[in-house]
């Protein structure tokens, strides 16, 4: 079994924008242990999403250290059959701002310390939207 898995993860959707402008929900795995000292969102590079198993091991590592982890998948998968979204870096740092805003919105994870975790183009994406958000603490970037 994941570690994520049995780390009670719930599935949970963060709210986005279309190109168009329409809403859309975007899925994600929150996990959020009893004794949290920050949360980490993540960042996933281009075919990859919240189920991808080296992002799960490292959320679950995460997790046993104490921190919340959120990962979300930035492109719903339709989006994602469109080689340019996978490599839009401004269309994923916006969605990562939103689940930034997300995490930050929720009673349990809003006063904890947050980082962002990117992988491959995520990684440019967490510098991207790091910028533009003063209580992201730390970026880890794998690859990218």
């Amino acid at each position: 079994m994941s570690p994520l898995v049995e780390a009670g993860a719930i599935e949970v959707v963060v709210p986005a924008m279309s190109r168009e402008g329409t809403p859309l929900d975007l899925p994600a795995s929150l996990a959020i242990p009893d004794d949290a000292h920050g949360i980490v969102v993540f960042a996933h590079g281009s075919g990859s999403g919240r189920g991808s198993p080296r992002n799960r091991l490292v959320a679950g590592v995460l997790h046993e250290g104490g921190l919340a982890t959120l990962l979300v998948d930035l492109l719903t998968p339709e989006e994602a059959d469109e080689r340019t979204n996978v490599f839009d870096i401004d269309l994923l740092a916006e969605r990562l701002r939103g689940a930034v805003r997300f995490a930050l919105g929720r009673e349990r994870t809003a006063s904890l310390p947050l980082g962002l975790f990117g992988a491959s183009t995520g990684a440019a994406a967490a510098l991207v939207a790091a910028a533009g958000e003063p209580r992201v603490r730390a970026v880890v970037s794998r690859g990218g």
